[in-house]
């Protein structure tokens, strides 16, 4: 099992470049689902979460093919198994996303419930609920979703009882092939949605309002191939330019979408760290030798994304007095908490709610990830930790960063992947 081997005190300087959205790219490979033509797909990220994505559209029976660009060529000309089992996605809380697909192409789907996730529930209730109103027969057993719709699915209008973003997805991919229209109210309005209804538009579909809180999507009958290039990584960006800050470096993210983590530079800047848009697609991260405290509290798309607050958290034990952070999206996503205490971190849990007090010299301690985006918190502590920090249990943030100790040892990191002996 690979862990991080990392030695801290070193500002990180120079320019890092983004890759795909992991949340983005996995959407728009279900959707090709949708299609018996061929879809191409640029920008597409190289991390486990995606490559599990690939096992399963292969099992449905698309033939992939990465091309010498990187991009890779999806086509679906028949679906051979309208499933997706539980041996595939065990490992991915995404599965869901080919309930709407295979459901609108083929008339039936199998698909295995999501496993249980550290950070909290994910539940599937409202794609169910939303699948039927479309017109789907679903039942639940033995661990999945069976649902049916031999006749096809008809458009309705659906309002979602919370914001959930899967479930925005999931309900778009499976209107566009319904018959009449469809409208999706407190719909999610994260760009990887937005993302997601570009790459359909293009595939032939017709869609209005997305990135908008209502969607309206009037069904067609077939829908064709198309190219298309996932946005940057907004989550990346952001822990790079955290990871900047808390260094105390110059640090230059390239490749990027600024205002799709506009919440995060808001913040940083509060914080004193200063905060450029030096060209077009670039953000600079510059970090002050005197970090001040600031609340945050997470919230859906445009708020502070929940996947930057572990990041986030570790900035904060090196900041002034005292910070709060409020997790609103997840009840269990502070378990990075507990290692960063034992690296020297002093904070509380209370509910929803972490108390930091800061700063802190934190002092290199062996770690272990809980999930991915404590993977990322661990790692920026162990940035400016004194001494070694070994980081257990890397799998985690192979899910959704490519590459990532690559990319922090081109801008002066001490950090290097080892394999347990």
């Amino acid at each position: 099992m690979d862990k991080f081997l990392v030695h801290g005190g070193v500002p990180l300087e120079g320019e890092i470049v983004m890759g795909g959205a992991k949340n983005a790219a996995l959407p728009a490979l279900a959707a090709c689902l949708l299609t018996n033509e061929p879809v191409v797909l640029r920008r597409i990220p190289a991390v486990r979460d995606v490559a599990t994505m690939k096992k399963l559209l292969e099992f449905n029976g698309a033939a992939i093919e990465e091309q010498a660009d990187g991009a890779w060529r999806v086509q679906a000309a028949e679906i051979t198994s309208p499933e997706a089992p539980y041996d595939i996605v065990k490992t991915m809380r995404a599965s869901s996303l080919v309930l709407g697909p295979l459901l609108a192409r083929t008339g039936r789907a199998r698909v295995s419930l999501p496993g249980g996730c550290a950070i909290g529930a994910r539940p599937i209730g409202m794609h169910i609920a939303g699948l039927e109103q479309l017109g789907a027969s679903i039942v639940q057993e033995h661990g999945y979703i069976e649902a049916q719709a031999p006749a096809g699915l008809r458009g309705a209008p659906v309002t979602f009882d919370r914001i959930t973003v899967t479930g925005t997805e999931d309900l778009l991919m499976a209107a566009v092939l319904a018959e009449g229209e469809t409208v999706l109210r407190n719909a999610a309005r994260e760009p990887e949605v937005s993302d997601l209804a570009s790459l359909l538009t293009r595939m032939g579909a017709q869609i209005e309002g997305a990135g908008t809180s209502i969607i309206h999507i009037r069904g067609v009958g077939r829908l064709h191939g198309a190219e298309h290039a996932i946005i940057p990584d907004r989550i990346e960006a952001g822990t790079f330019l955290i990871a900047g800050a808390i260094t105390q470096g110059d640090l230059l993210v390239k490749g990027c979408i600024p205002e799709h983590f506009g919440a995060l530079a808001g913040k940083l800047q509060q914080c004193g760290v200063t905060v450029t848009e030096p060209a077009p697609g670039a953000v600079r991260a510059q970090g002050s030798r005197r970090i001040k405290s600031v609340d945050v509290t997470t919230e859906e798309y445009p708020g502070f994304a929940t996947d930057l607050q572990a990041q986030y958290m570790a900035l904060m034990t090196q900041a002034e007095g005292i910070s709060i952070i409020t997790e609103t999206i997840f009840e269990n996503r502070f378990m990075h908490a507990q290692e960063l205490a034992r690296m020297g971190a002093n904070i509380r849990v209370e509910g929803r709610q972490a108390i930091v007090a800061g700063p802190r010299v934190l002092s290199g301690a062996e770690v272990l990830a809980s999930d991915l985006r404590a993977s990322a918190s661990l790692l920026l502590a162990a940035l400016v930790a004194k001494g070694q920090t070994m980081v257990d249990r890397v799998y985690h943030i192979d899910r959704g960063y490519e590459r990532i100790e690559e990319k922090l040892a081109s801008a002066g990191a001490r950090i290097r992947r080892v394999q347990s002996a």
